[in-house]
């Protein structure tokens, strides 16, 4: 059964840096040939579109906010990820009271980490919004 799940999460392991290298090639190859211009990469577009800073008037505040969401849903990602291998475990425990406690454990542990995520998300972007909002009066 561990050679299994060995197996698994070598093959989920690969198929996962093979999307995340292509997602980084791809949009590469969707480029333009916008020579001469200043912003040959079309960034300030894609900037001003997405509402983040074009570098000219970058508030720290506002990036901070940024790195704290980016962080908080890759831990969202990883909680859930936990709770899929707690359920593949209880799926594949095959009645054993020790494996289905130990599968029970990683599913109880990853809701907690997920209630924790969501708390922080919740807290740090109330007093980001705060503070911006008290900084601006």
């Amino acid at each position: 059964m561990e050679k299994i799940l060995g197996k698994v999460l070598g093959i989920s392991t690969i198929c996962l840096t093979v999307v995340m290298v292509l997602s980084v090639a791809l949009p590469v190859l969707a480029q333009t040939g916008t020579t001469g211009t200043t912003d040959q990469f079309g960034l300030t577009a894609i900037g001003g579109a997405t509402g983040l800073s074009t570098g000219k008037s970058g508030d720290l505040r506002v990036v901070i906010g940024n790195v704290i969401k980016v962080a908080l849903s890759f831990l969202g990602v990883i909680a859930i990820v936990i709770i899929l291998i707690g359920g593949f475990k209880y799926m594949t425990a095959g009645g054993d009271t020790e494996k289905v406690k130990g599968a029970q454990n990683y599913i109880m542990y990853g809701i907690i980490g997920l209630a924790i995520i969501l708390a922080a998300y919740a807290i740090s972007s109330f007093v980001l919004t705060e503070t911006q909002k008290a900084i601006s009066e």
